[in-house]
């Protein structure tokens, strides 16, 4: 049974000389959604006279104009049929895009462990044609991890670690009902929830590592996780269990 680190000798085994195609990959993912790593994040903050706003991605922050109550009520006002309007289209756009992208982004993963085809960034938009048995099945896993962590923070967490694999299994069978797909990865991650959450900590000194640098390194670090959790599920799901020595130095 593989550790957190044979995972990551895995992962780097599978993207030497092929870094600068992962971190292209892992950069457009990143910014259509598809990776929690980094985002654009739109942060409002209400002051003591009115409401300012900025952009944020990564460490870079690109202040926004500063409004006073009274402009904010009077554009509210005027535009409400056009802002909820907007948000609407925004939501539904932003969940297609991300969870389509995010698809394919585990498919490149999984050609670039499996070593069996030279992985393409357009493999990220390969799912748009199933993008309706996708976007259901992203929203169904959504909405059950929300509701088991309106009981309580654990049985969230327990709930998204037992979903982890939704996305890999649609990677390779895309025409999968919601139902089934969330029921494989349940049976896959059934006992390994804790190996899991393992190989995740592990990435911990690199996430700080990576904010020393000011956001950068995540260039580097975001094609290294993703590659290592492609391999984790090649191994729970025994599609093509992927081998490699066992790393024994701590990384």
């Amino acid at each position: 049974m593989k550790r957190a680190a044979d995972f990551r000798g895995i992962a780097r085994k599978s993207l030497s000389g092929r870094w600068g195609l992962a971190i292209i990959a892992g950069l457009v993912a990143s910014v259509l959604g598809a990776c929690a790593q980094i985002g654009p994040d739109l942060n409002i903050e209400s002051t003591k006279t009115g409401v300012k706003a900025d952009i944020e991605f990564g460490t870079w922050t690109i202040p926004l104009e500063t409004w006073s109550f009274d402009q904010v009520a009077e554009f509210l006002a005027r535009n409400a049929f056009y802002i909820a309007t907007s948000v609407v289209a925004a939501v539904c756009i932003s969940l297609l895009v991300s969870s389509v992208v995010r698809v394919g982004y585990c498919k490149f993963n999984l050609e670039l462990v499996d070593g069996s085809a030279e992985p393409k960034v357009k493999t990220l938009f390969d799912y748009f044609k199933h993008f309706k048995p996708v976007v259901v099945t992203n929203l169904h896993k959504s909405l059950l991890i929300f509701l088991w962590s309106l009981l309580l923070v654990v049985p969230g967490i327990i709930t998204a670690f037992s979903y982890a694999m939704v996305d890999y299994i649609l990677a390779e069978n895309p025409e999968i009902s919601s139902k089934e797909a969330l029921k494989q990865s349940e049976q896959m991650m059934e006992g390994k929830r804790w190996r899991l959450f393992c190989l995740e900590m592990s990435f911990i000194g690199w996430g700080l590592l990576s904010a020393l640098t000011g956001g950068i390194g995540q260039l580097w670090l975001i094609p290294y996780t993703e590659a290592a959790s492609a391999a984790f599920y090649r191994e729970v799901s025994g599609t093509g269990i992927v081998t490699a020595e066992p790393v024994l130095e701590n990384e």
